[in-house]
């Protein structure tokens, strides 16, 4: 390396060998220098800077102060280890008395409205209950009344029917009795003139009977017809005429007498006889 006349610092010109011993021990140092700061050191240490000569000066050079020895760079201390950071707990609030206030106003308004909500429910469905209830029973009520029209209604179409065939049997009945009454009258009558008849053709009308007198008298008879007694109850005026029609109603004993039961009614056991000579 060549350096210039006029370079303000120039070393002496020194034996090789001491050069290089100072080299070396320059190089160990700087070696051990760098691994024990990178060892110890979290930043890289400053450079250091190490001018080497090759060959001394061909021509002599004025003397130069000598350069004061090289301090060997102070090592750098390594920062120290940081300490483990210990987490502290977190510190124990006093409890806050506000808030617990709060917190427990706000339950027991939850558990007041939970309650309203259920008595609210609760109502809805008693209501609901007793509208089902009250319709069920309406409903009943109607489904009886209809139930009770319907069997009035039968009951009346069921008397009208009984009526009808009552009036149809009493009609009948009555249609039948007034036959029967006429049937019985017939009979009464037919056997009624056939015992004037007979009585007639036994009576002796006397010579003196003027006109046609009525003569009634009260027959009392036996079943058979025969005649038990014979009691006048109108006279005619002429005694002689009101014997011979009592005569006459003796002698024509036995009666004739219908075999109908009503109409021998007529008869039994008393008659009412009405006797007029020219009928």
């Amino acid at each position: 390396m060549n350096i210039p006349a006029d370079a303000p610092f120039i070393s002496r010109p020194a034996p090789k060998l001491a050069a290089g011993a100072l080299a070396l021990g320059v190089h160990v140092l700087f070696a051990l220098l760098l691994v024990f700061g990178v060892s110890w050191q979290t930043q890289p240490p400053a450079p250091v800077m190490v001018d080497l000569w090759e060959a001394l000066p061909s021509s002599p050079q004025p003397p130069r102060p000598r350069p004061e020895p090289v301090k060997p760079p102070e090592p750098v201390k390594a920062a120290p280890a940081p300490k483990p950071v210990v987490s502290e707990p977190p510190p124990v609030k006093a409890p806050d008395i506000a808030l617990e206030k709060k917190k427990a106003e706000a339950e027991r308004l939850n558990k007041l409205q939970a309650t309203r909500q259920a008595e609210e429910k609760a109502r809805a469905e008693a209501a609901r209950a007793a509208r089902d209830k009250q319709l069920a029973d309406q409903k009943k009520r109607e489904q009886l009344l209809r139930m009770e029209e319907e069997d009035l209604m039968r009951r009346m179409a069921d008397e009208e029917a009984a009526n009808a065939a009552r009036q149809s049997q009493l009609a009948e009945a009555r249609a039948a009795a007034s036959k029967r009454q006429a049937a019985v009258a017939g009979v009464v009558g037919e056997y009624r003139d056939l015992i004037s008849a007979k009585v007639r053709g036994n009576t002796r009308v006397p010579d003196n009977l003027k006109g046609n007198p009525e003569v009634r008298c009260l027959v009392k008879l036996l079943p058979t017809g025969e005649v038990k007694s014979v009691q006048v109850t109108k006279s005619s005026g002429n005694f002689a005429y009101d014997e011979a029609v009592v005569r006459a109603i003796e002698k024509s004993s036995p009666l004739p007498l219908p075999a109908d039961r009503d109409a021998r009614a007529a008869f039994v056991p008393e008659l009412s006889f009405v006797h007029r000579p020219k009928e």
